[in-house]
C-alpha cells in the first residue's frame, strides 16, 4: 500500500515521528512517536491546509511511503465516539490510538479524516517491530498552489 505524507523539507527523511511526540495529536498523546500519513495526496494537502495560517505558504515536500497493509489495523467511523471529527479533538482518540501503539506488531492503524470522512490517514507506529518495511518510494519538493492561501474576499 502506498501513503503519502506533506512535510517541511527539513524533515522529510525522518519517519521517527518525533514532530508528533513533541506537539501530540488526534490520534496520539503527547511523549508517542507516530508518523501521520494519508491515504492520498489530496488528503495529505487538506490535512495540511486545516492546520496552517491564512496567507501562509509552507515549503513542503511530498513523501509517498510504500507499507505493508497486513500489518495496518482499521478502525471503523461505528467504532470511535459520535463527537470523533470535533475540533480540538476529543482526549479519548488518542487513548485509542495508545492502545495499538502498544501492541509492537502493529504498524500503524486506519483512521476516517476529521476533513473528509469518507478518506482515511494511517497513522504509523515508528517503535513497531515491522517498521524497517516502511520504505520511502519518493520525496520531491511539492508545488503549492498559491489559490490555497490567498486572501479571501
Amino acid at each position: 500500500m502506498l501513503v503519502y505524507r506533506l512535510c517541511n523539507p527539513k524533515y522529510s527523511n525522518d519517519l521517527s515521528g518525533t514532530g508528533a511526540a513533541i506537539t501530540g495529536g488526534r490520534w496520539n498523546k503527547k511523549g508517542r512517536a507516530v508518523l501521520y500519513t494519508s491515504e492520498s495526496t489530496a488528503l495529505a494537502l487538506l490535512e495540511v491546509v486545516v492546520n496552517i495560517p491564512p496567507m501562509f505558504q509552507p515549503i513542503l515536500n511530498l513523501l509517498t511511503l510504500e507499507i505493508p497493509d497486513n500489518l495496518i489495523v482499521e478502525i471503523s467511523e461505528g467504532d470511535l465516539p459520535s463527537n470523533w471529527f470535533k475540533y480540538p479533538a476529543p482526549t479519548i482518540l488518542a487513548q485509542i490510538g495508545e492502545n495499538f501503539y502498544k501492541n509492537e506488531s502493529i504498524l500503524g492503524i486506519k483512521v476516517p479524516s476529521a476533513v473528509v470522512s469518507s478518506n482515511a490517514n494511517i497513522i504509523l507506529n515508528p517503535n513497531c517491530n515491522e517498521f524497517s518495511k516502511v520504505k520511502i518510494k519518493s520525496n520531491e519538493p511539492f508545488i503549492f498552489d498559491p489559490r490555497l492561501y490567498r486572501k479571501s474576499y
